[in-house]
C-alpha cells in the first residue's frame, strides 16, 4: 500500500465507506471540501449522513465505482460548481482507495483499484496524514479510547478552541463520530488492533493502558507493548496512566532528554504522578475527587460518567488541557457537562421498571469495570442483569478464563454465540462453552444461541427493577428496541 496522501485535489473512494473509523475519515475529508465517494453494502444513518454533506456512496463494490469522478455524468453535477477541490487532470480522477484491515485481497473492488492504479491507502494512512496536518492529540491504549478522546474533544470544544474530533463512537455533542473545525487543533482516537498505530506521531499522545486484547494479530503482549513504545517514541508528549503497570514500566525505561516530554497520572497519590486525585467519592449519578498538579491542589473535578476508570479518563483530559495551557476551571467545566459517547453505558430506554444500557465492553477487563459501575449504579435489591454477546473467536478462545472471572458484578448472565467479525469458525470455541466455563464461576448463566431466541427469553425473563446490560462489539444491541417494544405492547393493548 502507498503511504503518501494527496491533499491537494485527487478524490478518495473508501471501501467499506460505513465502518466507524473510515466513516470518520470520510467525514473531515469531505468537510474538508474534498471529493469523496464510497462503498458499503448496508445503508445506516453514517452513510446517510455522509451522503447529506455531499459524499457519493454506492451500495455495490464494483469497479466502476473507482471511474466515478471521471465520468460525464459527473460533469452535469452540481458538485463542479460547489467549493469543493477538484483535482487538475484526467488522470488525476482516479481516486484514492482506502481500505481497513477488514478488506482483504480477494475483495473485488480492491483488486479492480490495484488494475486500475490507483493509490491504495490504510486508513491508518489517511489518519497519520491528518494528525500531521494539525497540532493534534492522538490517544491509544487497549481501553478507554473513545471516552477519552470524546472527553478530550467535547472539553477543546467548550472551551472555545474549536477542534477537528475523529472518533471511534457517536456522540450527542457534535451529531456523529467526527466534525472539523476551524482551529489548529486535532484530537483522534489512534487504534492499536492492526499495529498501525506507530504511524502516528502527534503532538500529544495519550496512553490509557496496554494489554493483550487482539490476538488475532499478536501473538504476545511483548508485541502490543512494543507497538506502543514506537507509538511513544514518535509523539513530542506523552501523557501516560501508571495505574497500569504495563505503563508504568514502558515509561520508567525513558531517560535522558526524553524525560522532559512524558506527564504521568493515576488515581493513587502515593505514585507521585504529575496528576493525581484525593477525596474521590464514587456515587450512582457519577463521581467527584480533588485534582492535585505536581503537589499543588487545582480544585474538585465533577464528572456525570460512573465509576474509577472514567475517573481515570478524566485525570488524562485533565493532563491534556493543562499541556495545552487551559485554567482548571475551563477543564472542570467541560468535563462536568461531558455525558459519553454512544455504547458507553449508554441508557437506551426504560419500560416496566427495567432499565436498558448498551455499552461497548467486549475484553474481560473492560466488562468487569462496566459491570462494577453498574453494581454502584444499582439500587438495593436491584438485579443486575449482564447479556453478553462475545466479540471473535481468537479473543473468546484466548480469554476463556478471564471471562469466567469478569462477571462478578452481576446477579444474572446471559450468553449469546460469538459475532465472528469476519474471522472464520475453526471449531476450537463457542458461546455455549464459553457459558459453561462462567458457569462454574458464576451462580446463575444462562445460554441463547442467537438474537432472535435471545430476544424471546428475555422478554419472559427481565421484570421491573432489573438493570439490564447489554454488552459486546457485535450486533447484539440490535435486540434492545425489539424487546422494548413488545414488553409495551400489553401497556398498550389496554389503554
Amino acid at each position: 500500500m502507498s503511504n503518501y496522501v494527496d491533499f491537494s485535489g485527487r478524490p478518495f473512494h473508501f471501501i467499506g465507506i460505513g465502518g466507524i473509523g473510515m466513516s470518520a475519515l470520510a467525514y473531515v475529508l469531505a468537510k474538508r471540501q474534498m471529493l469523496v465517494s464510497g462503498s458499503d453494502l448496508r445503508p445506516s444513518h453514517i452513510t446517510r449522513n455522509l451522503e447529506s454533506i455531499g459524499t457519493h456512496i454506492f451500495g455495490k463494490q464494483e469497479a466502476s465505482n473507482l471511474k466515478f469522478f471521471g465520468s460525464r455524468e459527473l460533469a452535469n453535477r452540481e458538485l463542479l460548481n460547489s467549493q469543493q477541490i477538484l483535482p487538475t487532470d484526467s488522470k488525476s480522477t482516479l481516486p484514492q482507495v482506502v481500505c481497513s484491515t477488514a478488506i482483504n485481497a480477494n475483495n473485488l473492488e480492491y483488486k479492480a483499484a490495484l488494475e486500475l492504479g490507483c493509490p491504495i491507502l490504510h486508513r491508518s494512512d489517511v489518519l497519520a496524514a491528518l494528525i500531521s496536518d494539525y497540532h493534534s492529540i492522538a490517544v491509544a491504549g487497549t481501553h478507554g479510547k473513545t471516552t477519552t478522546s470524546s472527553m478530550i474533544g467535547y472539553m477543546l470544544l467548550d472551551a472555545g478552541l474549536d477542534p477537528t474530533i475523529l472518533v471511534g463512537g457517536e456522540v450527542d455533542a457534535w451529531e456523529g463520530n467526527a466534525r472539523l473545525g476551524q482551529s489548529q487543533y486535532l484530537v483522534a482516537e489512534a487504534d492499536e488492533s492492526d499495529g498501525s498505530l506507530v504511524k502516528h506521531a502527534p503532538e500529544i499522545g495519550i496512553i490509557t493502558n496496554i494489554e493483550l486484547d487482539h490476538p488475532d494479530h499478536y501473538e504476545t503482549l511483548e508485541e502490543v507493548v512494543n507497538t506502543f513504545k514506537k507509538f511513544a517514541d514518535g509523539c513530542k508528549k506523552v501523557i501516560g496512566c501508571i495505574d497500569c503497570d504495563t505503563v508504568r514500566e514502558l515509561l520508567g525505561n525513558t531517560s535522558g532528554d526524553r524525560l522532559q516530554s512524558i506527564i504521568t497520572y493515576s488515581l493513587n497519590p502515593e505514585t507521585n504522578a504529575d496528576y493525581t486525585v484525593t477525596n474521590i467519592d464514587y456515587r450512582a449519578d457519577g463521581s467527584t475527587a480533588l485534582v492535585w498538579e505536581k503537589g499543588k491542589a487545582l480544585g474538585v473535578l465533577n464528572l456525570r460518567l460512573l465509576s474509577q476508570h472514567n475517573l481515570s479518563n478524566a485525570l488524562s483530559a485533565v493532563a491534556v488541557g493543562r499541556a495545552l495551557g487551559l485554567e482548571f476551571g475551563a477543564i472542570a467545566k467541560g468535563i462536568s457537562t461531558f455525558e459519553g459517547a454512544r455504547r458507553r453505558f449508554e441508557l437506551r430506554g426504560e419500560v416496566g421498571g427495567i432499565t436498558f444500557i448498551d455499552d461497548y465492553a467486549h475484553h474481560p477487563s473492560e466488562i468487569c469495570a462496566t459491570l462494577a459501575a453498574a453494581r454502584l449504579q444499582a439500587r438495593p435489591g436491584q438485579r443486575v442483569v449482564a447479556i453478553f454477546q462475545p466479540h471473535r473467536y481468537s479473543r473468546t478462545l484466548t480469554f476463556l478464563e478471564e471471562f469466567a472471572e469478569s462477571f462478578t458484578h452481576a446477579d444474572l448472565v446471559v450468553i449469546t454465540d460469538i459475532y465472528s467479525a469476519g474471522e472464520p469458525n475453526l471449531g476450537q470455541i463457542s458461546g455455549e462453552q464459553l457459558a459453561e466455563k462462567i458457569a462454574k464461576q458464576h451462580p446463575e448463566v444462562l445460554y441463547q444461541p442467537n438474537l432472535p431466541l435471545m430476544s424471546e427469553f428475555l422478554v419472559q425473563t427481565l421484570h421491573p427493577g432489573d438493570l439490564a446490560l447489554f454488552l459486546g462489539a457485535g450486533n447484539l444491541n440490535q435486540v434492545i428496541p425489539e424487546i422494548i417494544t413488545k414488553l409495551c405492547q400489553p401497556a398498550t393493548a389496554t389503554s
